[in-house]
């Protein structure tokens, strides 16, 4: 019976230790599959934040390319009619206010406004953007540093970007744009992703921080792990882990000339605890729970059964736990897309109450306009063993309202533990907000907040496929003595007045854009008499004609009109180059008033003098 029972015991310990040792096996390998899993994610989030930031700075570098391309330089050391347009851009410029030059093509400057304290031709911060213009993409520079009188002696951090001015497509100079980097709209961006526990920077090749969430960082260096990997990475990413003191520290670092041009790299940083999460807490209260086991496997095998109950209701409980607080939206649907399991998340996240979305049809939840795409993708997807859909649409909460979710389905059909579709979703309204004001930003005029060129330009393109379009030039007599009289202010003031007027004058569906300093052109699909052309003219010019009242000060101006008629086989830009040139035939006659007077009839033909 000893024996017996000594057996027992041995056994029921050599069970245990068995099931101990597959157990720490099985919670570390999971543990691993959640750490690669939430790496994945961290990365994933760092290379979209990275695409969103060298965006911007692309569209800043577009900014001044157009500048470049479009306003005619003498190039002459110190040329003072080069001074005043550099010195008129940066007034206007919401990407480079702080100031501009232009240099030879060897580095000697040739002009530069004086507003601010620009830094030394010589600064090491140059050598990232040279380097980019000698690869025919526009320049992009490290941070440079220098003592502004205005900024009370303390230094301040500067970006520069360089693109070349070009004279009979050759390359004849070098135009830069500087801005301050704490008053820039990439640091406003990155100071909206600041969260406890975390800090965002983005640093230029040499380890020194340009943008961050924390703007008191801004012009100092990461830590020295991190420069280093900065400079050893040319593309890809890594995770740096390091120790601050005695905190352990790490360091996501994501560095794609084509994301983030420039040599500059987007990194987010946080303490190892917080990174690690509750996952890794939880992973050690799982091994001391086994280890328990085993000394209380050592009692008798009467207590086995009654632990590993106690085992699996503890695991459930961390599932549910688990699921409970995931950002994350995770629902199974039925073969016919009804829900038949939610996490708890979907309810707070569409405010339905928990467990109101079980057998409701998904198609259901999903917006209109997306649900036909929604239902041949499920179709689709549900005819393939394994298969993987991702795509993103919207989703009305409780009370109708759309968000934007990104959508990961899985067929599990097969599954005899699922048998359905495995649906993760994630909102990601706020990144599509973000997208869809820089696409608004991109196409239309940041003063009136029409549309700009390149709007009026797909708007005419597309329009001239199927009819013919009325193009209206319209050029402002008088505007320039308005600017020199009141200020540059009062003519921005009196451009969106004009625009509003002009804006009375067109139907709907008509396209009425601002393309240049004071030009305007009004598109009107399907006017094909000339008699209503000539109506349309005269509206623009009554309209413009009246006086205007501009911070207290009556002021009047004129309008020239050119007019074209373009039918659908015409060329849209050559369209556009007549009613440039009607408007030109006007100006010559002497403007707007004098054309009426003498009843001029509006050229057909012509030229565009403006880059298309």
């Amino acid at each position: 019976m000893r024996l017996r029972n000594w057996i027992a015991v041995v056994t029921s310990v050599l069970l245990l230790v068995t099931v101990g040792i597959v157990g720490v096996l099985v919670n570390r390998s999971a543990l691993q599959a959640a750490d690669t899993v939430h790496r994945t994610d961290t990365h994933a989030l760092a290379k979209n934040n990275a695409t969103l930031a060298g965006r911007m700075q692309l569209l800043s570098a577009k900014e001044l390319k157009t500048f470049a391309d479009t306003h005619s330089f003498d190039l002459g050391v110190g040329d003072g009619s080069d001074r005043k347009a550099l010195e008129g851009y940066v007034a206007k410029s919401s990407a480079f206010p702080y100031g501009a030059a232009i240099t030879s093509l060897d580095g000697k400057v040739l002009n530069a406004t004086r507003t601010h304290v620009l830094p030394a031709p010589t600064d090491a911060g140059y050598a990232p953007m040279r380097k980019s213009l000698l690869a025919g993409k526009p320049g992009f520079s490290s941070v440079m540093l220098v003592k502004d009188s205005a900024s009370a002696g303390a230094p301040v951090a500067i970006q520069a970007f360089a693109v070349p001015i070009q004279v009979a497509g050759v390359a004849r100079a070098i135009l830069i744009g500087y801005n301050k980097i704490a008053t820039t709209t990439l640091q406003e961006y990155t100071a909206r992703l600041r969260t406890t526990g975390s800090l965002t920077t983005f640093v230029d090749p040499t380890g020194r921080v340009g943008f961050t969430s924390e703007g008191e960082k801004i012009g100092t260096l990461v830590a020295p792990p991190v420069v280093s990997a900065v400079t050893r990475i040319t593309t890809g990413f890594e995770f740096v882990e390091y120790q601050v003191g005695k905190t352990e520290m790490i360091s996501v670092v994501v560095k794609d000339e084509e994301s983030l041009p420039g040599g500059w790299a987007y990194i987010r940083t946080q303490t190892m605890a917080s990174f690690d999460g509750p996952v890794h807490t939880r992973s050690q209260n799982i091994n001391l729970t086994l280890l328990a086991m085993l000394i209380i496997g050592a009692v008798g095998i009467s207590l086995l059964g009654y632990r590993t109950q106690v085992q699996r209701r503890r695991a459930d409980e961390r599932f549910q736990a688990l699921f409970q607080h995931a950002p994350d939206m995770v629902a199974v649907l039925d073969a016919e897309g009804r829900v038949a399991y939610s996490s708890p998340s979907a309810a707070s996240l569409l405010h339905f109450p928990a467990g109101s979305l079980r057998g409701t049809t998904v198609f259901a939840l999903v917006h209109e306009e997306d649900r036909p795409r929604m239902v041949e993708a499920f179709a689709k997807l549900r005819t393939e063993r394994d298969g993987v859909l991702r795509l993103q649409t919207r989703i009305l909460n409780a009370s109708g309202q759309a968000t934007w979710f990104d959508f990961t389905a899985s067929n599990q059909m097969h599954n005899p533990a699922l048998m359905g579709i495995v649906i993760n979703a994630r909102d990601i309204s706020e990144n599509r907000a973000f997208q869809e004001r820089l696409h608004h930003e991109a196409t239309h005029d940041a003063l009136t907040g029409l549309p700009n060129r390149r709007r009026m330009q797909d708007a005419l393109g597309s329009s001239l496929q199927g009819d013919a379009v009325a193009v209206f030039f319209v050029d402002l007599d008088g505007f320039k003595p308005v600017n020199d009289a009141h200020g540059h202010e009062a003519g921005d003031e009196l451009l969106r007045q004009v625009a509003d007027r002009l804006s009375a004058c067109v139907r709907e569906g008509d396209v009425l854009a601002r393309v240049g300093g004071d030009e305007f052109v009004v598109l009107m699909p399907g006017i094909t008499a000339q008699s209503d052309a000539d109506a349309m003219s005269t509206r623009v010019r009554i309209a413009i004609e009246r006086p205007f009242l501009v911070f207290g000060n009556e002021v009047t101006i004129g309008a020239s009109v050119g007019v074209h008629l373009a039918t659908p086989s015409d060329d849209p830009d050559q369209a556009l180059r007549a009613a440039d040139h009607a408007m030109y035939a006007v100006k010559h006659l002497g403007g707007g008033r004098r054309a009426a007077s003498e009843q001029c009839e509006p050229a057909r033909v012509g030229r565009h003098r403006a880059e298309v």
